[in-house]
C-alpha cells in the first residue's frame, strides 16, 4: 500500500478512531456487495459517529481526489452501495440515534443509521408511526430509503419516502454542512429535500433526517382473497382501484410466491393457488368495514377460490411475513434470484404479465411474479443459477427486456429500488440524450466533481464524469432554462 494511503488512513483515524477505519481485504469483503448482483472492492471503508466526523471524511476524500460512497445496511438492490469506483465507502451505521420525537407536531428527527422498523417501534407506545415500509424495514436505514426514495406495501395509500421526509441535514461533497428544508411541513425556496431524496447518493450525504410521523389507525383488516391465476387476480386488482376504493396496500404473488413463502414461513397461503392478493385496509371502524364489504364484493365478481380475513393480530402478522419473506424464501426454489423493478399502469397489469410468462416460456427460466399491485409496482424475480455458465448473462438480458416491456406499456424503469449500475443501460427506454445531459446538470451545481457514488444511475456516455463540463455548460446559455 502506498505512503500516501497509509497517510490518509492516518489521517481518518484521527478523524473517527483507530477501531473505525478498515483497510484489510478480509474487513473490505463485507462492503464489496449490496443486495444486488453488482460487486466491488473500496479502498478504504470508514465509520463515523457523527456529522462532524463525515464532513472531515469528505474533505480528506476531496484532499486525495477519492470518490465516496455513503452506504447504508447494504439492503439496496440496484447496486447504489457499491463502490464500482475504489474509494472510500462511508458506513452509517453508527449514525443509529432517534435524536428527537416531537408528538404534538408528529416530527421525528433521526440519523441515518436508524433502522426503518426501530422507528415505529419507538413512537409505537406514542400512538404514533413512520409509514414508509420497504419488505426490508427490519434491516434497511432510513438514509438508503432516502437515497432510492423507497416505498413499501402500503405506499399506495400513503406515499413513498419522499413524501415523509421534511428536511435534513446533508454533507455536501466539499464537505460543508447545511440543511434542505425543516422541521416543518412548509418550507420556502427550491425544494433541495426533494431534489435529494432518490438522487442515490449523487448529490449530498444526509445525516439527520425530520420525518413526519402518522397516527397509529383505530382500526386494520387485512384480508387474503385467493385466485386460480394471476391474470384473474390483476383483474380484480383494476376493479377495486376502478371503483374509488384506495386500500392502505394491495400485494400480489404467483404460485412461486406462494410455493416459497408458505414453505419458508408457515403463513397460511392455500396450496395450488395461482395468485392470492394481500388486501389491507385502515382508518374508523366505520369506513374499514364499509370498504371490505364493498371489497369483497368486486372480487366475488372475478370468482376467487377463497376470501379470507384475518381473525386476530397474530394471523395478520403471519400473513405479512409471509409476503415480507418471500424474497429470502426463493431460495428454496433456486440458488439465486435476479429481482426486477419496474412500474406500470394498472390497468395494463394482464397484459404486462402475459408478456413476462411468455418470456418466461420461451427463455426456459422460471420468473416469481411479486406485485405491489395497487400502484403498479412489478418484482418479477427470475430463477437462475449463477455457477452454471451464461446464466448471469442469460437473466440480466432477460431483466432488461422485462424492463422494456414496462416502459413501452407506459410505466417507468423502478418503483423503489432505484437506477444504480443495474439499471443504467435501461436509462434510454425512457430519456434522451438530452434528458440525460440535463439531470446531469445537477452535479454541476451541487459542484460535486463526481466524487460522490460516481458511476451510478446514468449509462456510459452520459455520466457525469463522461459529459464535460464544458459540453455540460454550453447547453446553459442565452435562452436557457436551468
Amino acid at each position: 500500500m502506498s505512503g500516501k494511503v497509509d497517510k490518509l488512513i492516518e489521517d481518518l483515524k484521527k478523524v473517527v478512531g483507530q477501531d473505525y477505519v478498515l483497510s484489510e481485504q478480509a474487513d473490505l469483503m463485507v462492503y464489496e456487495y449490496d443486495g444486488s448482483v453488482d460487486k466491488a472492492f473500496p479502498v478504504l471503508v470508514v465509520l463515523p459517529s457523527d456529522t462532524k466526523e463525515v464532513s472531515e471524511v469528505v474533505k480528506l476524500a476531496r484532499e486525495h481526489d477519492l470518490p465516496i460512497v455513503a452506504r447504508g445496511a447494504g439492503t439496496g438492490l440496484s447496486g447504489g452501495a457499491v463502490a464500482e469506483k475504489g474509494g472510500i465507502v462511508i458506513a452509517m451505521s453508527r449514525l443509529n440515534r432517534i435524536l428527537e420525537v416531537d408528538e404534538t407536531n408528529r416530527i421525528a428527527v433521526v440519523e441515518p443509521g436508524v433502522v426503518n422498523l426501530d422507528l415505529s417501534l419507538h413512537t409505537g407506545p406514542m400512538g404514533l408511526y413512520y409509514a414508509p415500509d420497504p419488505s426490508s424495514q427490519r434491516a434497511c436505514t432510513i438514509g438508503g430509503n432516502i437515497a432510492e426514495n423507497s416505498g413499501g406495501p402500503h405506499c399506495l395509500a400513503y406515499g413513498v419516502t419522499t413524501n415523509h421526509v421534511v428536511g435534513m441535514e446533508v454533507v455536501l461533497a466539499d464537505g460543508s454542512i447545511t440543511w434542505f428544508g425543516g422541521k416543518g411541513r412548509d418550507y420556502p425556496g427550491n425544494d433541495l429535500r426533494g431534489i435529494t431524496i432518490g438522487s442515490e447518493g449523487t448529490l449530498a450525504i444526509a445525516t439527520k433526517i425530520a420525518v413526519r410521523l402518522l397516527r397509529i389507525p383505530e382500526t386494520t383488516k387485512t384480508m387474503l382473497v385467493v385466485f386460480d391465476d394471476v391474470e384473474t387476480a390483476s383483474s380484480a386488482v383494476t376493479g377495486i382501484i376502478g371503483a374509488g376504493i384506495v386500500p392502505a396496500a394491495i400485494e400480489m404473488m404467483d404460485h412461486f410466491c406462494i410455493e416459497a413463502a408458505e414453505a419458508a414461513v408457515n403463513a397460511g397461503y392455500p396450496e395450488g393457488a395461482g395468485a392470492v392478493l394481500l388486501v389491507e385496509l385502515d382508518g374508523l371502524n366505520e369506513s374499514v368495514e364499509e370498504e371490505s364489504e364493498e371489497i369483497e364484493s368486486i372480487c366475488r365478481e372475478f370468482s376467487p377460490l377463497e376470501i379470507r380475513e384475518a381473525t386476530d393480530p397474530e394471523e395478520r402478522e403471519k400473513l405479512w411475513a409471509g409476503r415480507k419473506g418471500v424474497l429470502g424464501a426463493l431460495g428454496r426454489l433456486a440458488p439465486n434470484y435476479y429481482l426486477v423493478d419496474g412500474t406500470i399502469p394498472r390497468t395494463k397489469l394482464v397484459d404486462v404479465l402475459r408478456q413476462i410468462n411468455e418470456l418466461s416460456e420461451r427463455s426456459g427460466y422460471k420468473i416469481a411474479n411479486l406485485l405491489h399491485a395497487g400502484d403498479g409496482n412489478l418484482h418479477p424475480s427470475i430463477l437462475f443459477d449463477e455457477r452454471k455458465p451464461g446464466d448471469t448473462e442469460n437473466i440480466l438480458a432477460i431483466g432488461a427486456e422485462i424492463l422494456k416491456i414496462c416502459v413501452e406499456a407506459g410505466g417507468v424503469l423502478s418503483g423503489e429500488h432505484g437506477i444504480g449500475l443495474e439499471k443504467q443501460e435501461q436509462m434510454p427506454f425512457m430519456f434522451t440524450e438530452e434528458d440525460m445531459a440535463a439531470m446531469t446538470l445537477l452535479k454541476l451545481a451541487f459542484n460535486t466533481n463526481d466524487s460522490l457514488n460516481p458511476g451510478k444511475i446514468f449509462p456510459t456516455g452520459a455520466a457525469c464524469g463522461d459529459i464535460s463540463q464544458a459540453r455540460a455548460i454550453a447547453r446553459v446559455g442565452p435562452g436557457a432554462y436551468i
